[in-house]
């Protein structure tokens, strides 16, 4: 059962929050376990329209709010506060529900007795392995600031790096959303007119003709059903691309696709490069860094790449042996820089360069994406336009023939 309750830390601070628990004397005990002097228990409303659906619909931690939140934190840090005073004050200045409740909980876990990253390995849907393997290497270094500044750069740049790409993926995405929708009023409300008149002629229809007006007539009589097999098609392909057994197909084609593939393959390097730089500044050893690596990245084929290298070090091979034998996927730029890493022990400086080299790569691409991909964008519409004009046009030649 869910309840809410209201209690007060051991400083005297009162703070807010939900627990599932049997009952309300089970709460009290849990409360009083951790330190807490509970001030009201009520059990929470199963449904409120005005406020549990609204935080079901909304309640959401933005990366932007995480990469916030550990710039603040680091800051009060090395300004000398406390961490619970920190996190005190930064639960006082979120406006989201969501955070404010997790922050509470973190809150109570350190009061407990737990630390910073334990308290953030409870919320893994909020706080990637990445996040709480960086705080948990600061905690034990003594550098707790230095760790929560470096994830918060990680997760900025990684935003930043997928912000640019799909911003630059927008334009062409509108455009054949317009086309869609304007293809599809077309076929609703030119083609019958068009058939119509045809029938009138006794003309015969060439097949693609006859096609076009069986569109357009089923757009004509079931325009709204139409635009509902249309999106459900579309959410119908978007879950099929992110299910598990497709993962392998799509990121295949996704590599191979023009002008995407380039792009994907650079923005894997630089993501890899970069985590893996950040992990091993914070203290991680190797191979726990590449472990928490394979998390981060998406693409199934790089996720490979980085469990050979995992599982070679593991055999006494060098961390560059499993880059070098996929030139197809990283670099021989990246294969080579952690080599002379390796050499040097300057592989965290290594990979820091890679990773800036590539994102700046990136954001020059990115800037162009939209005007690189405009010549095919005009291709697929001339070409639709073209088959739609053929094949109506096609029929009234045969009328023209016939008259002379």
């Amino acid at each position: 059962m869910l309840f809410s309750y209201k209690a007060k830390l051991n400083n005297g601070e009162i703070f807010e929050g939900s627990l599932e628990a049997l009952d309300r004397f089970a709460l009290s005990r849990e409360l009083r376990s951790r330190g807490h002097t509970p001030i009201s228990i009520s059990e929470a409303k199963k449904f409120d329209l005005n406020l549990h659906f609204l935080d079901f619909i909304l309640a959401r931690i933005k990366i932007s709010e995480l990469i916030l939140l550990t710039k603040n934190l680091s800051g009060m840090i090395k300004a000398g506060l406390s961490l619970a005073r920190a996190l005190s004050v930064l639960q006082k200045q979120t406006k989201n529900k969501k955070l404010n409740e997790v922050l509470a909980a973190i809150s109570a876990e350190i009061n407990a007795g737990g630390t910073l990253s334990s308290g953030f390995a409870k919320f893994p849907k909020v706080f990637s392995k990445l996040f709480v393997s960086m705080t948990r290497a600061g905690e034990e270094s003594g550098d707790l600031a230095g760790s929560l500044t470096e994830v918060g750069m990680n997760l900025e740049k990684a935003y930043s790096l997928t912000r640019k790409v799909k911003g630059a993926l927008m334009y062409p995405g509108v455009i054949l959303c317009a086309m869609l929708i304007i293809g599809v009023l077309m076929f609703a409300f030119v083609v019958p007119t068009l058939a119509s008149t045809f029938k009138e002629l006794g003309v015969d229809l060439p097949a693609t003709t006859r096609f076009i007006i069986f569109l357009g007539n089923f757009f004509s009589e079931y325009l709204l059903l139409s635009f509902v097999i249309i999106i459900g098609g579309i959410m119908g392909m978007v879950f099929l691309f992110r299910a598990q057994f497709m993962a392998k197909y799509v990121d295949f084609a996704v590599l191979k696709f023009p002008i995407i593939g380039g792009l994907a393959k650079e923005v894997n390097t630089a993501r890899t490069a970069r985590t893996m730089s950040s992990l091993l500044i914070s203290g991680v050893s190797i191979t726990r860094a590449i472990e928490i690596t394979e998390d981060v990245l998406q693409n199934i084929y790089y996720k490979k790449v980085l469990i050979e290298a995992r599982q070679g070090i593991e055999k006494g091979h060098a961390f560059s042996k499993s880059f070098e034998e996929n030139p197809k996927l990283y670099p021989v730029m990246m294969s080579e820089m952690i080599q002379v890493g390796e050499e040097t022990g300057k592989l965290s400086d290594m990979l820091l360069q890679i990773a800036l080299f590539y994102e700046n790569d990136i954001e020059e691409k990115t800037k162009n994406l939209s005007t690189i991909i405009e010549p095919f964008l005009m291709i697929i519409i001339g070409a639709g336009v073209g088959f739609f004009a053929l094949s109506m046009i096609t029929p009234l030649y045969s009328v023209l023939n016939n008259i002379g």
